[in-house]
């Protein structure tokens, strides 16, 4: 590999653009090759960010000799699929969550990761949100424990539009994707396996075929406790919020912003040389690629999370 990591990226949607910017700070990467849908679309994007290549085929783009590492954000339905073509291309992958949206699919990609020995990472952007980062650090020193964590991921999506307010050719899922992300942080946070989970969900809707509704409880080794509320129905204020309950304190996590239970602000913004989760998650990537290692967020790591919620798909019949 030489100095400079090169790289493809396929899906040129909102994440995918999230992903470009975050690139864009971070020295010695460069996007060579941009994979998307729509032809036209793509080479648009890739004139604004400076890529060279420009196609609607992820093989193409494995096929070049100079890629070093992909990055995918493309519809959860592919995630698994095309994890195991770039590792099968002896390329380094990092998917954006989820890793899969069916157990035996995830453990499939795990493996793969293990034989090729290549980097193999999935996007749980909470790991690296400075907000979240804060309250991590604060624990591994000791100075905090769980007791409780509530989450609330509220979302409007009774059309299927994505993060930028386009129309979306594939349907996104509470529990595979959404759920995903508090199953894994709550793990990481308490430092415990899940070893209980429970959960129930509304009507499914009659066009998107999805629950627009659920609620999740869960419970750690440790004894910690976590309830999770999740809606695609809630017209606003939108987002996911976090409220971290322990024996010191009580925090309250809105993106990058963190308060105490009393509304006192925290200053986050020297926990990390960046406030973007996504080019924090994307440094960690290159830097585990540079130095050899495993990645925070590595799909070995973030296994446990999707076993979970394969035991919740049980429960809920699906």
């Amino acid at each position: 590999m030489n100095n400079t990591i090169k790289v493809a990226l396929a899906g040129a949607g909102a994440f995918g653009i999230k992903h470009l910017d975050g690139i864009k700070q971070i020295d010695g990467v460069e996007v060579i090759s941009l994979v998307g849908r729509e032809l036209e679309k793509t080479r648009e994007v890739a004139a604004k960010y400076g890529v060279p290549h420009v196609t609607t085929d992820l093989a193409e783009s494995l096929a070049l000799a100079d890629v070093d590492a992909v990055i995918l954000c493309t519809p959860t339905q592919m995630h698994a699929e095309q994890s195991l073509a770039c590792l099968q291309a002896g390329k380094h992958v990092q998917v954006e969550i989820p890793l899969a949206d069916r157990w035996t699919d995830a453990e499939a990609v795990v493996e793969a990761a293990k034989k090729t020995g290549l980097v193999a990472m999935c996007g749980h952007t909470r790991r690296f949100n400075p907000s979240h980062q804060w309250v991590h650090n604060k624990i591994s020193a000791g100075q905090f424990h769980i007791q409780q964590m509530d989450v609330q991921t509220y979302f409007f999506r009774r059309s299927n539009m994505n993060a930028l307010g386009q129309p979306r050719s594939w349907t996104d899922h509470l529990l595979w994707h959404h759920a995903a992300h508090t199953v894994d942080l709550f793990a990481y946070q308490t430092g415990s396996p899940v070893v209980k989970a429970n959960a129930v969900q509304g009507p499914i809707h009659p066009t998107l075929g999805i629950a627009m509704d659920m609620s999740i409880q869960l419970q750690a080794a440790n004894g910690a406790i976590c309830t999770l509320s999740l809606s695609f129905n809630n017209d606003g204020p939108l987002g996911t919020y976090f409220r971290y309950i322990g024996d010191t304190g009580t925090y309250l996590a809105r993106y990058d912003d963190l308060y105490t239970g009393k509304e006192e602000q925290i200053d986050v913004s020297q926990v990390a040389v960046s406030m973007n989760g996504i080019e924090l998650q994307d440094r960690e990537f290159f830097a585990a690629i540079r130095e050899g290692r495993e990645p925070n967020g590595s799909v070995s790591q973030v296994l446990p999370s999707y076993q979970v919620l394969h035991q919740l798909e049980m429960q809920l019949g699906a």
